[in-house]
């Protein structure tokens, strides 16, 4: 499981990089990883990143209009950043991708249990 350090040194690189962006899209491509109903994903897409923050182990990224996209990366579970114009990671391995203009976040999980899990909220 990714421990505390992890878990800040993620939130240091993602405000870099996703802070005061667009979401332009969020694409669950494992449909076991989204683990709440309301709101929808596409409630999500069109909203600026205004913060990051924790809750325990779990990431939080808020969104304007007080959406929340809370994320657990559980045992395996991690993200990867493709700059715009790079080449993003493979679709197979990938439990969710998050579009933004300045690239693509891919929550990935190395396992096959899939424990990872996202909840909006």
């Amino acid at each position: 499981m990714p421990e505390l350090p992890d878990v800040l040194t993620y939130l240091q690189c993602l405000r870099q990089r996703i802070e005061g962006k667009m979401l332009r899209r969020l694409r669950v491509n494992n449909p076991f990883v989204l683990r709440s109903v309301d709101p929808p994903p596409d409630d999500c897409e069109g909203k600026v990143v205004v913060g990051l923050s924790r809750m325990g182990k779990r990431i939080v990224i808020a969104l304007e209009s007080d959406v929340y996209i809370v994320i657990h990366l559980m045992i395996a579970g991690r993200f990867r950043w493709a700059d715009a114009e790079g080449k993003p990671a493979s679709l197979r391995a990938g439990l969710a991708t998050f579009a933004f203009d300045s690239g693509l976040l891919t929550l990935v999980e190395a396992g096959t249990k899939r424990r990872a899990s996202i909840h909006l909220v």
